[in-house]
């Protein structure tokens, strides 16, 4: 075999014209349609319209041009059945021995801001994906490119032997199946939210890899980073990464729960993560000032962990980083000089988020997470306490300090694993207590890391007391307030030894288990 005709149609047309060119001068017929035909044309390819081969013209505004017996058959037939070959003789028709297509851009059409619902849907293609998937079926004759970054290994091999080998239609045929079922689940998903179905019947998700990764959670555990189309530029997938190594999978774990969090605040502030948990949280007048609380929660743990700002890292700030061993440190930006001091450190990775806010920390989206056999998806965590829906159950209501450090300690417990407790005292965490099997647990481990500091500190709870005794724990370390979600059968015991030490408590009625 060998390729004498193929089928050219593409939207982003990078590429098209020197690849065409080279077709053609290796002796390939090109058949091209609307803007493609046109720019073939104009460059100086040989070029026949598709009109010339279906007798028939291009209508409804191009929307039917290529689904046509003519182009279909020519795809389709196996080329080894003799039946076929019959009816392609019989019929007149011509085989097409390579189809290059890329598709209508739909996921740029609905990232326009001001996109309209009638400006999506006409740009849903119906034509390429139909030709795609015809000529992968058929890959045991036919070639198929949907990727630009093929187009020199196809040429290579046709220059070298007439036709593309059947290990590149193969490979060439999976990556059109995965194109099409991706460009059909963004259609998909776009459909489910606009008809407010955003958990539907059947859940299709596509990634896009955004580069391979030396190892999982260890190394014996292949992994690999991909990333949402479409994704915002104040998430992990949209950032920048202006120096250090690559990042790794825990890396990514990491910087994402250290970006989700810092997100919570408006004014500056710092986070520092370890292993997904904050090992410290704080908020300043600066940058610089919000670091150093972070950095002073927890001078031992912060070793070898990721740091997120929500302001720009300035030469101050920049100095203290380099101070000690972190991972990455990721931010809206940086200014000149700090890049210049951390630079210094070869293997810091240094990445850059787009405009963070608190608004995009409240922007419902899904979680999906994986399970044997399966997946569960949930919506995301976004609900943001309201002082004013705070409940207070105690005699003694919070002074104005100590309910702005309940709120600062709400937004932090909320992003640790559960059990989870939180001391906060001074606009900074001063103990975590994450991931324990009993909230007792977490209290503990809270107070104990936090010493001193818990005299006069104030406890936040990711969820309700089951009974009286960490209350107890709380009042005898020193601890003032405490803010939780309240609706245990036994609120009353915890009020009641709230009340007997004269500590104040707020009730969210929110809870914030995360697994």
């Amino acid at each position: 075999m060998s390729i004498k005709r193929a089928l050219v149609s593409v939207s982003d047309k990078q590429g098209i014209v020197d690849f065409c060119r080279e077709l053609s001068a290796l002796g390939v017929e090109i058949i091209s349609t609307g803007g493609t035909s046109t720019l073939l044309a104009k460059e100086g390819v040989p070029v026949i319209g598709i009109s010339d081969v279906t007798g028939f013209p291009e209508i409804m505004d191009g929307r039917v041009k290529t689904l046509h017996p003519a182009v279909h058959s020519g795809l389709l037939a196996v080329r080894d059945n003799e039946e076929h070959t019959r009816q392609m003789k019989e019929l007149g028709l011509d085989y097409i021995d390579l189809v290059v297509v890329n598709l209508y851009p739909f996921a740029e059409t609905i990232a326009k801001p001001d996109v309209s619902y009638e400006e999506a849907i006409e740009n849903i293609d119906i034509g390429g994906p139909t030709m795609l998937r015809s000529a992968a079926k058929n890959h045991a004759f036919v070639s198929v490119v949907v990727d630009a970054n093929d187009y020199a290994t196809v040429l290579e091999e046709v220059r070298a032997g007439g036709d593309t080998t059947l290990e590149t239609r193969k490979r060439l045929a999976a990556k059109v199946f995965r194109h099409t079922a991706a460009y059909d689940a963004l259609i998909s998903d776009y459909l489910a939210n606009v008809t407010g179905e955003p958990l539907p019947e059947r859940y299709t998700v596509t990634y896009e890899k955004i580069q391979d990764l030396r190892y999982g959670e260890n190394p014996h555990q292949k992994a690999a980073f991909y990333g949402k189309p479409l994704a915002a530029l104040d998430t992990l997938t949209a950032a920048e990464q202006l120096h250090g190594k690559e990042l790794s999978y825990n890396n990514i774990n990491d910087a994402n729960a250290a970006l989700q969090i810092v997100k919570e605040f408006e004014e500056p502030a710092v986070v520092a993560v370890k292993h997904m948990n904050p090992c410290g949280v704080g908020v300043g007048e600066s940058v610089y000032e919000a670091y150093q609380k972070a950095y002073n929660a927890d001078p031992t743990s912060i070793f070898g962990g990721i740091v997120a700002a929500n302001r720009i890292i300035d030469a101050d700030t920049a100095n203290l980083l380099k101070d000690i061993f972190l991972e990455i440190v990721l931010a809206p930006g940086f200014t000149e000089e700090a890049l210049e001091i951390l630079t210094k450190k070869k293997n810091l990775r240094l990445l850059k988020i787009g405009n963070l806010s608190t608004a995009s920390a409240r922007k419902s989206s899904f979680v999906v997470t994986s399970i044997d056999g399966g997946m569960v998806v949930q919506e995301s965590d976004v609900h943001s306490v309201n002082p004013d829906d705070l409940q207070v159950v105690t005699d003694r209501k919070p002074t104005e300090e100590e309910l702005k450090q309940l709120l600062f300690g709400w937004k932090v417990v909320k992003h640790v694993k559960s059990n989870a407790i939180v001391l906060a005292a001074d606009d900074m965490t001063v103990g975590v207590g994450a991931g324990q099997m009993n909230r007792v647990g977490a209290a503990k481990i809270a107070i104990e890391q936090a010493g001193e500091k818990s005299k006069g500190a104030v406890l936040a709870s990711d969820a309700f007391f089951p009974m009286g005794d960490t209350l107890e724990m709380a009042a005898k370390a020193g601890i003032t307030a405490v803010i939780q979600p309240g609706g245990s059968i036994k609120d009353e015991e915890s009020i009641k030894v709230a009340n007997e030490y004269g500590i104040a408590m707020v009730f969210t009625g929110v809870r914030h288990f995360k697994h």
